[in-house]
């Protein structure tokens, strides 16, 4: 009989580990212990993001944040088509707009930063680029962002505002890919966002123009649903902040 209940006891122990390893799996707690993060944002973004991420993630030890930098438009394809992310964090409003409409959005967006296009040209300035009317020439080779892409409808609208139309030698998916272009030398000149000059240091020099204020692009931030929200909701909160805005302001950014 002792044999026979020390059987019962060492079986009784083994359900009750194997019910407790079953309802940590189960538990909310669970959840909370995978502390990553996954953030879709603009291109734009690029910079600044990953200085906010490694800020987060010295601030919240074991957190790893992933971050998917390309065209807004890309990046609310790839969302409603079902991709996994916490964060969005696109270049414009519509943007987000289209993907709320999508009910993907939990909560309400928040605009974080402002931002404003400038002509890129390869550093000296070969083709003499002096004004935005430059970029009409028949000579000049001129790349912007494809007009679905915030920077491309921000160049739709400078255009009509300059009363100037810009003929591109070719339209880039991205800011980024946008300013690659005038990098290599492949174009004489590329509207992309003042950011985007101050980040690509002496490879590109930046002209102003005034009609560039029609167009001011206001960036908006969310957590994405079905997401980890408690998570999303503090990496929002690290842009909103007066460190998050001082690194956006430094980056050549705006306030919202």
């Amino acid at each position: 009989m002792r044999h026979s209940r020390g059987m019962v006891a060492v079986a009784s122990l083994a359900v009750l580990g194997l019910a407790a390893c079953g309802t940590a799996a189960d538990s909310p707690k669970s959840a909370d212990a995978n502390q990553g993060l996954t953030v879709f944002a603009a291109a734009s973004l690029q910079s600044t993001f990953t200085k906010l991420g490694e800020q987060y993630e010295a601030e919240n030890p074991g957190s790893t944040i992933t971050f998917s930098f390309a065209g807004s438009s890309d990046l609310a394809t790839q969302l409603t088509a079902g991709a996994p992310a916490d964060v969005f964090a696109p270049a414009d409003t519509l943007t987000m707009d289209r993907v709320a409409a999508e009910e993907l959005i939990d909560g309400q967006p928040v605009p974080f930063a402002t931002n404003t296009l400038t002509i890129a040209v390869p550093a000296g300035n070969p083709a003499g680029i002096t004004g935005f009317e430059d970029l009409a020439d028949p000579g000049t080779r001129v790349v912007l962002c494809a007009p679905q892409v915030p920077c491309g409808a921000a160049a739709v609208e400078v255009q009509r505002a300059a009363g100037v139309t810009v003929n591109a030698v070719s339209e880039e998916g991205s800011v980024t890919d946008t300013l690659g272009k005038v990098r290599s030398g492949e174009a004489d000149a590329g509207l992309v966002y003042v950011t985007d000059v101050l980040a690509a240091g002496n490879s590109v020099e930046s002209i102003d123009f005034p009609e560039a204020t029609d167009a001011l692009t206001t960036y908006p931030v969310a957590a994405v649903a079905g997401g980890n929200s408690d998570r999303a909701r503090s990496f929002i909160d690290l842009v909103t902040s007066p460190a998050g805005q001082q690194l956006l302001t430094e980056a050549g950014f705006g306030a919202p």
